[in-house]
């Protein structure tokens, strides 16, 4: 019983598409091959460096209530596909338990594969996150950029792959793009948001628990496929390079936010003077008591 899918389907007008756009057709689904993917994440590249040069020598743009509609439709979207996909789940796993959840060919929906297939245009949409940062000349960052692109090639690969533990991964991901598309948002508009370090390490905590559901899936596929001698539950539905490329992928991820993390709210700021009772001081180049002011 999935009442929030239903009640869409039978109350609200939806133009009728082809099932390519529903269902996940190699070929035939947008961006559904290597030919469209890596020249769609090159251009990306491309358009985002090229933007930069730009304005160099140029004033930054404000852009405010576009990049706040952006953040509300990303937050709201995520939100909305997040109760879709759980009200999907939970049921099976309640019903199954949490190793056939995770790990059941069952698991692959046709409703799981088109919420799976819009969290993929999401991705896409998302790039659209490192364009406003060119335009109000703020620094394009290796981890921004890397993740933005790199995190749709990871969902075009799963889809390919067919994992049935994606929804794990996906789930905790848009749970934690409902809050920080919020944080995006609000602070567009001026608001001074405190808990900025706890979204990072919400992050974080999003990649261990990634990295635990992975690893064990690609532990059991091969476990059950063939390290036969070792203790299993069973296999994992998907493909071994989906997997593999998944479990690579996220490693990257959750090194590259703690680096992050400590790099922002651990190590000391540079230019920071120390006061006689051993407490940062501010330096006048907007930074004070470890927060930098946006």
């Amino acid at each position: 019983m999935a009442p929030i899918a239903d009640f869409i389907l039978n109350y609200v007008p939806l133009p009728k598409v082809p099932y390519y756009l529903t269902s996940y057709v190699p070929g035939k689904t947008p961006l559904s091959t290597p030919q469209e993917v890596y020249p769609a994440l090159v251009t990306y590249l491309v358009v985002i460096f090229s933007i930069q040069w730009f304005m160099k020598d140029r004033p930054a743009l404000k852009l405010q209530y576009p990049f706040q509609a952006h953040n509300v439709f990303l937050s709201a979207g995520s939100l909305l596909l997040l109760v879709l996909m759980l009200e999907e789940v939970i049921p099976s796993i309640w019903k199954h338990g949490v190793f056939y959840g995770m790990c059941n060919v069952n698991m692959w929906t046709p409703r799981m594969e088109f919420y799976y297939m819009i969290n993929y245009s999401f991705k896409y949409i998302e790039l659209i996150d490192t364009v406003f940062l060119a335009l109000k000349k703020k620094p394009l960052a290796f981890l921004h950029v890397f993740h933005h692109s790199a995190t749709a090639l990871l969902c075009y690969s799963q889809l390919e792959g067919r994992t049935s533990v994606s929804w794990v991964v996906i789930s905790l991901n848009l749970a934690v793009h409902v809050v920080m598309y919020y944080y995006y948002y609000a602070t567009a508009g001026g608001a001074r948001i405190w808990w900025k370090k706890y979204l990072t390490t919400m992050q974080i905590t999003q990649f261990v628990i990634d990295l635990c559901a992975v690893y064990f899936g690609t532990y059991s596929y091969y476990a059950a496929t063939y390290w036969h001698f070792l203790p299993h539950l069973g296999t994992c539905a998907g493909t071994e390079y989906a997997a593999l490329f998944g479990c690579g992928l996220l490693s990257s991820y959750l090194l590259l936010f703690i680096n992050f993390y400590i790099q922002t709210y651990k190590a000391p700021a540079k230019g920071k003077k120390t006061s006689a009772n051993g407490k940062a001081v501010a330096n006048g180049n907007g930074v004070a008591n470890g927060h930098k002011k946006d």
